[in-house]
């Protein structure tokens, strides 16, 4: 059995119960980053063999764990933070058991896209994920670009540290186009900061941008 298992995107207090118990009847658990994993698993006690699944190595680790799980094995899968699959490793693994017959299950829970689009208070009826924004400008205005084109609430990830580049190219092209700014959520500091591009721009170059980031484009 494979199970996909969606961990806190923040607060530790965000598992559910059938992860922890999952978590713990696994016979091995695949994560992102086993020393970030492994502050989790020992907050809750959990005490497994652990062993990285990540961008890197996705492809070669697929290849062994699928074997393991033709075996019998019961593997889990966590990412650093929320459900596997989404811009985070499990979506491979996924593929294989679905192309073996294996046996395979996903274990809801926290979602920086759904906590981030519900906090914005965009229209959420349907919305378009695009993922991490480019790193390259001429990347990263198209996506924006197609986002203002748009008559649906569009969800991206970004990095804290090209957030004043994504604000320039919003201010310069759709001034008065409502966004959100998504960040650190369900942590200590947590912040949904709505406004247009400008007085977004304004805010966050007066000071030190850091934590992860969501960033939202209202739709037409």
């Amino acid at each position: 059995m494979l199970s996909l298992v969606a961990t806190p995107i923040g607060n530790l207090g965000d598992i559910t119960l059938r992860a922890l118990e999952t978590l713990k009847s696994a016979d091995l658990i695949a994560c992102e980053d086993t020393r970030h994993s492994g502050n989790l698993l020992r907050h809750y006690e959990i005490h497994k063999p652990l062993v990285s699944y990540h961008e890197h190595n996705e492809a070669r680790r697929t290849a062994e764990l699928i074997e393991e799980l033709a075996a019998g094995k019961h593997i889990a899968v966590i990412t650093d933070a929320g459900l596997p699959g989404i811009s985070d490793p499990g979506h491979r693994l996924l593929r294989a058991c679905i192309e073996r017959g294996l046996p395979y299950t996903i274990l809801p829970g926290p979602s920086a896209v759904l906590t981030a689009l519900i906090g914005s208070g965009f229209p959420a009826e349907a919305f378009f994920y695009g993922g991490f924004l480019p790193v390259k400008s001429g990347g990263r205005e198209r996506d924006l670009l197609a986002a203002s084109a748009r008559e649906v609430t569009t969800v991206f990830f970004e990095s804290p540290h090209r957030l004043l580049k994504t604000l320039e190219v919003c201010a310069q092209r759709f001034p008065e186009r409502r966004l959100c700014v998504a960040r650190e959520l369900t942590k200590q500091f947590e912040e949904f900061r709505i406004g247009l591009a400008p007085e977004l721009l304004a805010h966050y170059s007066a000071k030190s941008v850091k934590g992860e980031i969501v960033f939202l484009v209202s739709g037409v």
